[in-house]
């Protein structure tokens, strides 16, 4: 017999499992967390970009922009040491902002200000709030040749340099995380957002854009606007990073904003894909944990890399606390419609973001039993075409896997490919 503890919330469960049948999908053994030092090395050697100080100049302003609860991208070590460097370098404290890239998301709290960017940090620099709504704000910057208006914030403008910084993941539409997204969706206006994210679905065939999808960057309207809408800014430095399990950095690709980060989401794709020989009736995924099933709309996230290891009306049981709830206080509007299909029709009419969440979520309880593992209400698991339940050994009982089951530990991060 095997054993696995699975992530969940700020917890973890373990689960007894046999061999014979399971197979655990994702190692990331090979992920060792970066010292303060190799950090700085990393960043001494940019990609496509010149270093840092010759960049920033002594007495230049500085906006530096980080994600917000929802990511893991071990900010607390890395703004802490750019913020240490710029200084050093002859950059005031006082010429030195952030500001969290929160999108359409809940603003951060006090308190995840300070575990994003650590005391030191939050007492002696000015932080700023993102408000996708508030258009006292935002700055218009036209149109894209998308037709995509767009609108950011106005911080951006108002530095002599920024520095971009996230986190790089698989994402089911964006291909990752990341880069550009810092910018948009991270610093656009919720129309700005909508207009991006709508890209993702072909209205007139039906489903989801051909070129959109987990992994993809070329051909992808989703990244391409996002990028183009980024290169508007043009952001002076970026540093993106790979979390191990505990959220510490493992990896940084520094420098020129878009070389950099497609350098990095290279490296991620051949590292985090998993190849199996067929999908199989039985997938358990966990999100790995806080901050990844914080909500369910970032929660689906691992369930859309879940349906990629399981068979065609199979089992998927998920593993997410969603300690803050369903992500969005309207979420469940939208499965009030009787399929996927009407779901899409609506959006049609009158597209928001969530929706289109809704609707990959509504698509994949269509084609999968979803066994979910939550704090959610029963009644609204079950309104999203979901079974509820509150532990694990409970659900496994409920799922038959006659021809073996995939485990994932880390859902988020292991995107499986059926082998030819």
């Amino acid at each position: 017999m095997g054993e696995v503890s699975l992530a969940y919330g700020s917890r973890s469960l373990s689960f007894s499992f046999d061999e014979q049948y399971f197979q655990i999908l994702g190692s990331e053994a090979h992920l060792t967390p970066l010292s303060d030092p190799e950090i700085g090395a990393a960043i001494d050697s940019p990609i496509e970009s010149p270093a840092l100080e010759e960049i920033i100049s002594a007495g230049d302003s500085v906006l530096i922009v980080v994600s917000d609860a929802t990511r893991a991208t071990g900010s607390s070590q890395s703004v802490n040491l750019l913020v240490r460097r710029l200084i050093q370098s002859g950059i005031q404290p006082a010429g030195i902002s952030i500001i969290f890239a929160t999108g359409i998301h809940r603003s951060v709290t006090p308190e995840e200000k300070l575990e994003l960017l650590t005391p030191f940090i939050v007492q002696r620099v000015q932080l700023l709030d993102h408000d996708a709504a508030d258009a006292a704000k935002l700055i218009d910057f036209g149109f894209t040749n998308r037709g995509t208006r767009v609108e950011l914030n106005r911080a951006l403008k108002d530095f002599d340099h920024v520095v971009i910084i996230g986190g790089i993941g698989f994402h089911y539409f964006a291909g990752f995380t990341g880069g550009r997204k810092s910018v948009c969706p991270g610093l656009a206006s919720t129309a700005t957002v909508e207009a991006t994210h709508m890209l993702a679905l072909d209205f007139e065939q039906g489903g989801r854009r051909a070129g959109v999808g987990t992994g993809l960057l070329d051909g992808n309207a989703v990244h391409e606007e996002c990028e183009h809408i980024a290169d508007l800014i043009n952001p002076s430095f970026t540093i993106n990073t790979v979390v191990d399990e505990r959220g510490r950095i493992a990896q940084l690709f520094a420098g020129h904003w878009r070389e950099a980060h497609r350098r990095g989401c290279a490296e991620y794709l051949a590292r985090h894909s998993v190849k199996i020989p067929a999908k199989r009736d039985l997938v358990i995924a966990s999100c790995g944990g806080s901050p990844y099933d914080i909500n369910l709309i970032q929660a689906h996230k691992t369930l859309d890399m879940a349906a990629h290891a399981c068979r065609e009306g199979g089992t998927i049981i998920l593993l997410a606390e969603c300690r803050d709830g369903l992500g969005r206080a309207d979420f469940l509007k939208w499965f009030e419609e009787r399929d996927s299909l009407a779901l899409e029709t609506r959006l049609q009419r009158g597209y928001e973001v969530n929706g289109q969440t809704a609707w990959a979520l509504l698509t994949k309880a269509e084609r999968f039993r979803v066994l979910l593992v939550s704090e959610l209400a029963s009644q609204d698991v079950k309104l999203m075409r979901m079974f509820p339940f509150r532990s694990l050994d409970e659900a496994i009982t409920q799922a038959s896997h006659t021809d073996g089951a995939y485990i994932m530990p880390r859902g988020a991060s292991s995107l499986p490919l059926v082998r030819h």
